[in-house]
């Protein structure tokens, strides 16, 4: 069975595809001048994968990626998508964009409704970006593992906005956690626990107690900081284990990528790190590569077929494989570049 990557990156989606996890071809390449954040693969048929543009919504292969087409063309939908989320119990995708607006499908992307209620939440029209190229947007969508109708969306340096009734309401949670939030995790044994990894915006203001990485037990409703004996404040992976929600992989950074460019030596300055205990301790994992640390982890996987099996691909393409779950790792002779986003599936 052949592994196969859809990449997302600052031009289209790739398709990369390998017989043993160590080197990779690409076998497509298509919607070729767009930035493409976010991609999502329909649990039952890993064929169909979405990807959300940042500019002209969203678009499906139903072939590995050979052949695209968006299936909304004419009609109301999203624009620049920034997030995409599947509710594979409903058939539902969800998609977050930039400026802020969540846009709900029950047709694969066919027909869209425009969640309006996210803007009757005041600190909405309030929320900014400290960058003249990007918008306020939504930045990551989650929905409880339980009830469909309990929905979560990150807004990038605007906290977590949340709905229980499936998006007709919504309300704000900012309390005692970082407001630029990058990624969300729910444990699928108890949804109620949730995981973030942020941008430590608020900890380098001196606002926050915390770092790059929250546990919240009890549904935002409070929350906790973790990895506290990293220095590293800047996070963007969070990835759960299929088979042990103990099991977490993060990387963290000194600083935000702007910092990143101004130390060409040393660059993130990041490290992978694992939890075993379900975020309450972390360790630093030794790559063992040399200069992995001045490139960043933008997306972890874990290798649903052979849970021990960890990806992690770095924004300029750097592909690192572990197969004995970080313990040691090696560099992956991998065709990437640009990385946004990176699924994995088996075919």
């Amino acid at each position: 069975m052949d592994s196969v990557f859809y990449v997302g990156t600052d031009d289209g989606v790739s398709t990369v595809r390998s017989r043993d996890r160590r080197s990779w071809q690409v076998e497509n390449h298509g919607l070729e001048g767009w930035s493409v954040p976010k991609v999502t693969v329909a649990p039952s048929a890993p064929n169909q994968v979405f990807a959300g543009t940042r500019g002209d919504g969203v678009w499906v292969s139903e072939d590995f990626g050979a052949k695209w087409k968006k299936p909304s063309y004419g009609k109301r939908g999203p624009g620049k998508v920034r997030a995409l989320a599947f509710d594979a119990r409903n058939n539902r995708l969800y998609a977050g964009c930039e400026p802020i607006d969540i846009f709900v499908s029950d047709d694969l992307g066919a027909s869209w409704e425009r969640l309006d209620s996210v803007w009757d939440v005041p600190w909405v029209a309030t929320v900014t970006y400290p960058a003249a190229a990007v918008e306020p947007h939504v930045r990551d969508i989650v929905i409880d593992t339980e009830d469909p109708n309990t929905i979560y969306a990150a807004l990038q340096v605007g906290y977590i906005i949340k709905s229980t009734d499936g998006g007709k309401s919504w309300k704000l949670i900012d309390k005692d956690y970082d407001c630029d939030v990058h990624t969300m995790v729910l444990d699928p044994t108890n949804p109620k626990k949730m995981l973030i990894a942020t941008g430590g915006h608020d900890h380098r203001l001196g606002k926050t107690k915390g770092r790059a990485l929250y546990l919240s037990p009890d549904a935002g409703e409070t929350w906790e900081p973790l990895a506290m004996n990293f220095t590293q404040e800047y996070s963007v992976p969070l990835t759960m284990h299929p088979r042990d929600p103990n099991v977490l992989y993060s990387a963290v950074a000194h600083g935000q990528p702007g910092a990143w460019r101004a130390r060409p030596e040393t660059g993130s300055e990041s490290v992978i790190i694992r939890s075993r205990d379900g975020g309450r301790e972390w360790q630093k994992l030794e790559t063992g590569i040399s200069g992995s640390s001045k490139q960043f982890p933008e997306a972890i996987v874990i290798d649903s077929e052979e849970p021990t099996c960890v990806f992690a691909a770095c924004r300029n393409g750097d592909l690192y494989t572990s197969e004995d779950g970080g313990d040691s790792w090696m560099s992956a002779d991998a065709p990437l570049s640009h990385v946004a986003d990176l699924k994995l599936v088996h075919a």
